[in-house]
């Protein structure tokens, strides 16, 4: 009975987490941040894909001579490394899409 429990609370997880990705698949990608996105993403997002980041890169760095005899360590390092990193240091506080958002930029 104590495997149940946890059991409806994963797939309780699970679910809620499955249904926040297809929402941003639908098109649901907002430009103009509010204040809380702008803070979830500063002290939340950009912290875990930090982490994210070095993770992946360790696990490239063990997982390269693999890649390397399979013939896809670039992949490998694209969705490790680089993917995590860009979404890290490449958008815009509280953006959703990769890249600056330079309109709002001072020249």
């Amino acid at each position: 009975m104590k495997h149940l429990g946890t059991m409806v609370r994963l797939m309780a997880l699970v679910t809620c987490m499955s249904v926040s990705q297809w929402s941003w698949a639908v098109g649901q990608v907002e430009e103009d941040p509010s204040a809380l996105a702008m803070t979830t993403d500063a002290l939340v997002i950009r912290p875990v894909m930090i982490a994210t980041t070095v993770v992946g890169g360790a696990l490239w760095l063990v997982s390269s001579p693999f890649s390397l005899l399979s013939g896809n360590a670039g992949q490998a390092a694209d969705t490790l490394v680089i993917g995590p990193a860009e979404s890290a240091f490449t958008r815009c506080l509280g953006c959703v899409g990769e890249g600056y958002k330079r309109d709002n930029m001072d020249e």
